[in-house]
This record gives structure tokens, sequence and C-alpha cells, in this order.
């Protein structure tokens, strides 16, 4: 069966229909039913059957019937995103920005009872056989954390699932900077690396770093912050992470830096942090990873680290609403186990009770996209040796995750803010400027004075 629409733009095609008492049924047809006919991407499917305009520049691949068991055994993103991740949906060229616009034609992602029908349909599900094969193993990069939510134990597993991967995949996602992290995009024409910079720069002047000063820089990655502001501010940096991996760089890049006697790097949690006190802390993407219900403990732990006048910068996602927003499924199972993210507000509140003065608070989200599509771009740039480093399933996983969170962040699904609080001293004075001195002066045209 071939039918044709629109100057031969849309195409349905049907390669040897199985034709018996259960009418015959595509992929093509089974798609064209769930999503329309007018799709930004081609489908080409195992069974032969097409969807989409010939000449799009993306083609989505349907390689297996186990993408539509998938779906049916777990309806949503998280059954979608099992497919991709397995390699039963692939996508043969073009990005996958242009496959995730395929959301909006079915922004709920139910299946409806003619969905499910044309699958049973196609899958054989009025025979036994059918049935037997319809369970499929979920891929093995599938996290499943164990023991208390947020335990230490845990907290380690966690971070070694999101980090552990590569520090060369890294390096080919992040670039150079090796910083995974929002960058700063002061102005057009910036690079990626420059960005990040920027962004480490910014810290580095809300902080008020100073030679001499002793910086804890808590989630240190792979260090980029800590060299900074010993390279740059002349300062004495603690760097801390749970990623044995990410240590072992750190400590490499300082030593070749010739930094090894100004930055020290460990693999510790900040539970367990007993060296202070600290003149700043940095805390850069790491409080998603710290749980609602511990933020208390994190901002006392964090206070009682801090000299009095010591200044402390969070940078961290944040919820759009009250509500802590927890990922969906397919990112809490791949990508962030545990992973909660808390309104911005709530974290001034719970850093107010741990006695911080919270001085200024930015939201940096549009930011975040720009970021998240470099790191994109870098990936599908060097997918082959993605591949070959981390294999076809894992870095589907990045792709997948990064380009999701992109379009979270335009779309106002996710924000980011940095907050800047200070430990006031017995006299409660904070040591902050009248006025931010982190930013160029603005200009303002002169006027005559009346």
């Amino acid at each position: 069966m071939v039918r044709r629409r629109g100057h031969g733009m849309t195409e349905i095609a049907r390669a040897g229909a199985r034709v018996g008492t259960i009418a015959a049924v595509s992929v093509a047809i089974l798609l064209r039913g769930f999503l329309g006919a007018d799709l930004p991407v081609r489908v080409e499917a195992y069974d032969g059957s097409v969807l989409g305009p010939v000449g799009a520049r993306t083609v989505l691949r349907v390689r297996s019937p186990d993408a539509i068991r998938r779906v049916l055994t777990r309806p949503g993103e998280l059954g979608i995103a099992r497919a991709y991740v397995a390699g039963d949906l692939d996508i043969d060229r073009g990005t996958i920005f242009d496959v995730l616009e395929l959301r909006h034609a079915r922004p709920d992602l139910r299946l409806r009872p003619a969905d499910l029908l044309a699958a049973a349909r196609l899958l054989d599900l009025h025979r036994p056989a059918g049935w037997r094969r319809l369970r499929v193993p979920a891929p093995p990069e599938e996290a499943r954390p164990r023991g208390r939510r947020h335990s230490k134990r845990r907290d380690a597993a966690a971070v070694t699932h999101h980090y552990d991967v590569s520090n060369a995949f890294y390096d080919i996602v992040l670039g150079p900077s090796m910083t995974y992290s929002c960058a700063l995009w002061e102005r057009p024409g910036l690079t990626l690396d420059q960005a990040q910079t920027a962004k480490y720069e910014l810290v580095a002047r809300k902080l008020g770093l100073r030679p001499g000063m002793r910086l804890l820089d808590v989630g240190c990655g792979w260090g980029g912050m800590a060299l900074h502001a010993a390279s740059r501010y002349g300062v004495h940096t603690v760097g801390i992470t749970l990623s044995e991996p990410q240590a072992t760089f750190a400590t490499q890049a300082a030593r070749r830096a010739g930094l090894a006697g100004r930055v020290t790097f460990r693999v510790q949690d900040y539970r367990d942090v007993s060296d202070g006190p600290f003149d700043a802390i940095s805390s850069i993407g790491m409080v998603e990873h710290v749980g609602a219900a511990r933020l208390p403990g994190y901002a006392g732990r964090l206070f009682g680290l801090l000299r009095p006048g010591g200044r402390l910068l969070n940078h961290g996602i944040a919820s759009p609403s009250e509500a802590v927003f927890r990922p969906n499924p397919f990112v809490a199972r791949y990508v962030f186990p545990d992973g909660e993210l808390p309104e911005v507000g709530r974290v001034v509140s719970v850093l107010h009770r741990a006695g911080f003065e919270v001085r200024h608070v930015e939201g940096l989200r549009e930011h975040y996209p720009l970021t998240l599509r470099a790191w994109v771009r870098n990936l599908e740039d060097r997918w082959d040796d993605a591949v070959r480093e981390v294999g076809a399933n894992r870095a589907r996983v990045w792709r997948l995750y990064m380009a999701g969170a992109a379009l979270g962040f335009e779309e106002g699904a996710l924000h980011i803010h940095q907050v800047l609080a200070v430990r006031p001293t017995a006299h409660g004075s904070s040591g902050v400027p009248l006025r931010p001195d982190w930013e160029p002066a603005a200009h303002f045209p002169e006027t005559t004075p009346r």
C-alpha cells in the first residue's frame, strides 16, 4: 500500500504488508495515527514503511519492533527514551533537536485505544507468541540506586553514575574547559571556553576574592573554578568532589599549571569537611545533588565552614515553582539519580535560617540553553569518537538528556540562579559594598542638573 499527498512530499509506504484475519498495520500507519502526517522529520521503519517529508534534513529510524514494545510496556517518556538509548530508535542524520519537535504533535504522549489496537496488530498480540515477546529488558545503563535516599553512600553512588562516565568523553562534550555547568554568555561571538571563563570570573568577583584567601569549592568537578581562583586571584583553594576520576584529573591539571602548592583536590563529602574556616565558598552545580530534605543541613554546614564576613556563592538549577522539581523518569534513571531541584525562594529561606544574609540573586536561565546546545554540537560533531569511548547507548543518553534540558530552560520549565550570601560578623557587618561591584559600571548619558 502506498499513500501519497502534497506533491509526494509526504508518503506512507508499506512493504510486504501482512494480510490475514487481522487488518495489516505498518509502523508508518501506527505513527501517523499517533503523531499525525505532517512531521518535521522523516521516519523510516524496519518493515520498509516511511512517513514524513522526503527531503527532511533529519531521519529518525525505527530499527526494531522492540521500540514499540518498550513504549507499550512503559508508555510516555521513559518507554521512548529506553527505545532510543537501546538503539531501537536512532537518528540516521540530522540533529536531535529536530526529532524533539515531535513532542508538539502529541504533548501528553498517552496512548489512545486506537494506538493500542494498532500496536497490538503490528506486534501480533492476538497470538500467544506475540505476548511472550512483549516485555523487553531495560538497557543496562539504567540506574537503580540502593540504600537510604541522600545518605553518603547512596549520594556517592549517584555521583559515580552521573560523572564517572569517562574523562575522555567529557572532554569531547565539554571541550577544553572541562566545565559541566552553565556558562556566562556576556556578548555574542564568545566561544564555549570563553563563556565558561566568564562564569568563573563572575563567581570570583562576587566572592570578592583576594590574594591569600582560602576558598572552598564544593562539588569542584574537574577543577575549573579552583584553578581559576588560584591562578587569577592568588587564593589557596580546596576543591572537593565525590568522583575519584574528577579529583585525579583536577590534581594533574593543577600540577601542569604549576599550582600544586595552592590547590588541593579531595574526594570528600561536604558533610565531612573539617578544616575551616574559609574566607569564601563556591558551590557550582552541586546543590541539585543535596536533596530538598537535606538543604538545611547543607546550609548549616557551609555556614559553619565560613569565617564571619565570608561569602558563599550558590549556583544551581532550580524549580520554577514552589514544588520541588524531580526529574522525569528518563533523567532520574539514566543521568541524575536522586536529583531534586528546589525553588530559589526556598534556597534563600534555608540560607537565612542557617544564619546567612542573602545579598544578591541573579537568574541565568537564558544562558544555560546556549551552553547545552554547544555541548550537543560538540557531541554530534564527534559522535563516532564518543561512541568509541563510552558506547552508543551511553552517548545516546547524553545526547537526549542535554537536548531535552536545553528545551526545558528555553521554555521556562527549568530555572537557574546564582545566590550570593554572607555570614555577618558578630556586630552585623557584611563587608559587602553599597552597590554590587562585580559588574562593569553602567554607562548613563550625561544630564544637566536642575
